[in-house]
Parts: C-alpha cells; structure tokens; sequence
C-alpha cells in the first residue's frame, strides 16, 4: 500500500527508488490535469515531466496540510495553466460566459456518434468546453476531487467552482438531450 508520509520521507532522505514510486503513483493524474489543459500530446508529457521536476525540488515544502495527490494536482494545474498562457493567442478570460450563446461544433450528435461510441462522444463534449469548465468537471467527476480540494488546486473559490460545475453540466445535459430528442422516432 502507498504511504504519502513514508515516501515522502524516503525521497527527503535522498531514495530515488521511492521517488519513481510517487510518479508511478500519481503519473495518470498528472497527465490527466495536464491533458486536459494541454491537447497536444508532445506537449503535454513535456508539462508533466516538469510538473515532477517542481514537485521533487519542492517536496520538502509539502507539509500534509492536504492530500500529496491534491498538491501534486495543484502543481500540475498551475503548470499547465501557465504552458497555454504563454502558447496560446486565446486568454482564458476570451471563452463565453453566456450558455445559451455557447456552440459546440457545427456537426450533429448523431455525425459525432457514428465516428465514436457513447463514451467517445461524451468525451468530446467534454473536450470543446470552455477551459474553466472542463477543468472543473474533470477534477471534481473524473478524478474525483471535493470542491474543496479543486479550490486548493486551482485557487478559485468554492462558490466559483459549484457555478462551474453548474454550467458545465448544463451545456452537457443540454447538448445530449438534443442529440437524443433527434434520435426518438
């Protein structure tokens, strides 16, 4: 069983061994808060792999105020977050704030759905989200985080966060209630 004190105490006093447990143990978080932000897959395991270069530097900060996997998560957010402010044209203040104004993508449920299956689809809605709102979901819905923790990661407030997690479950719920109203007969 993986013991957050017990490595972290191991790779304080200089085991590398345990430092490669801690990546083996939070590597697909990693790369899923970072993914998320950061779609080109080169990119992203570039991201990662300086999300552990800072935690291994600053390890010794950690003082399990929270969870090792929400620090870490932290890390990789705030990581990633910074890679799209300095590669790309697009702020994150430029995404709509209005829902109803909001458009996925100009193809059907139904041309998307016949490309890839339920899962797919879903995943896809996720990913044409607006970045504040796809973080959120994938955090607090995919790797399980409490509203608590995501503000810990993100440092927006607890209220912002269930507003978030609010809309982007409208746009999704909106989106698939439409693609099953086409389908009924």
């Amino acid at each position: 069983m993986f013991s957050e004190k017990e490595v972290v105490t191991r790779i304080l006093n200089g085991d590398v061994r345990a430092f490669e447990l801690l990546v083996k143990q939070y590597e697909r978080l990693v790369f899923y808060v970072v993914h998320r932000l950061v779609k080109e897959q080169e990119a992203a395991e570039d991201i990662c792999q300086e999300v552990f270069i800072k935690v291994h530097k600053s390890l010794w900060r950690f003082k399990f105020e929270s969870k090792l996997s929400t620090w870490i998560a932290r890390i990789a957010y705030l990581t990633a977050i910074n890679q799209v402010r300095k590669h790309h044209r697009e702020r994150l203040s430029d995404y709509p704030d209005d829902i109803e104004n909001y458009h996925f993508t100009t193809e059907t449920p139904e041309q998307l759905l016949t490309k890839k299956d339920t899962a797919n689809y879903v995943e896809q809605l996720i990913a044409q989200l607006p970045e504040k709102y796809r973080t959120i979901l994938t955090l607090y819905h995919l790797s399980e985080f409490s509203c608590v923790e995501i503000g810990e990661i993100t440092g927006m407030p607890e209220g912002t966060i269930k507003n978030y997690l609010f809309r982007a479950r409208k746009l999704l719920k909106d989106k698939l209630q439409a693609y099953l109203k086409n389908e009924l007969p």
